[in-house]
């Protein structure tokens, strides 16, 4: 009697779980499903004022737009630096996190540690225009880098213009922007390990080097698979603001990337279809290796998104 008492009254309360969960629902039906129907832009060929839903007046063109970006002389170039500027971010970007979690663990000041670990977090919540602006007056001909080289007695260099060296700023930006942030989920993980372990670990005589690989990174083993996972499957999607602000024709050689490429044809040269057809592409791509990288994991360490 008790029981069913107790599973009506379950069921009483759950409007208050739907509650609380209808403002995320309504944000995500409106930000990521209702934009879905500009799909269609990629299949036609349109111009602004045009109908979208007609059967007159739309100028349906197929798969015309990826055919042609695929054709084109600039495919080549937008897929090496966008596959190339992820990747150094995949590397570094991912692991710095990691790294950083598990080294600040280690620190026994706990005032420190927390005044380290808010620092940290500062530069993620810098806008992303403010941040550009200071890199670029560090990197500037008159900047701190070249004035510290003029110290040095080295020549100064024009670093932003020269085309070898924006990969290693755009990577040094936004891993330094990025990882305190990202680092929190691997600070609640550690948090959450029973500390029991770790004393158990020590009366065996477990030094910390082999608490960490024997305990804190088994822990941790399930959230690094989801992250990289995420982070592979979202290898094209680069930091298209972040770069806009920084690139220069000059450097199109290794800094354009397909976010920038959708950006200037789309919203620049007014090619809304074309640029609806390469970034269905980016994200089809993204989609293929999200699956593909899920099962990997799964098979690899039984830890994956589904």
């Amino acid at each position: 009697m008790s029981h069913k008492r107790s599973h009506r009254q379950l069921q009483g309360d759950e409007w208050q779980v739907y509650a609380l969960m209808l403002p995320a629902a309504i944000l995500i039906l409106i930000f990521s499903y209702l934009p879905m129907w500009g799909v269609i832009l990629a299949f036609q060929n349109y111009r602004a004022g045009n109908p979208l839903f007609s059967l007159i007046g739309v100028d349906w063109v197929g798969l015309r737009w990826l055919k042609q970006f695929v054709e084109s002389i600039y495919f080549g170039r937008i897929l090496r630096n966008t596959i190339r500027l992820s990747l150094l971010n995949l590397v570094f970007g991912f692991t710095a996190p990691i790294a950083f979690a598990l080294m600040l663990n280690e620190v026994r000041n706990l005032r420190y540690k927390k005044f380290v670990q808010t620092a940290s977090y500062l530069p993620y919540f810098v806008s992303t225009v403010v941040v550009a602006g200071i890199v670029l007056s560090f990197v500037d001909m008159n900047g701190l880098l070249n004035n510290l080289l003029a110290f040095f007695g080295a020549q100064r260099v024009e670093w932003i213009v020269h085309p070898r060296y924006f990969p290693a700023i755009y990577t040094v930006t936004n891993v330094w922007k990025g990882f305190g942030f990202g680092s929190i989920l691997y600070f609640s993980t550690i948090s959450s390990i029973d500390p029991t372990m770790y004393e158990a670990a020590r009366i065996d005589g477990a030094n910390r080097a082999q608490q960490l690989w024997h305990i804190t990174l088994p822990n941790l083993m399930f959230i690094i698979a989801v992250q990289l996972i995420m982070q592979v499957g979202s290898i094209l999607n680069t930091n298209r603001d972040l770069i806009l602000l920084l690139y220069r024709p000059s450097t199109y050689e290794t800094a354009d990337v397909i976010g920038t490429y959708v950006y200037r044809m789309g919203i620049e040269g007014g090619k809304y279809s074309y640029s609806a057809a390469v970034s269905l592409f980016m994200s089809l791509f993204g989609v293929t290796l999200t699956i593909v990288c899920n099962r990997i994991s799964n098979k690899l360490t039984g830890y994956g998104l589904w």
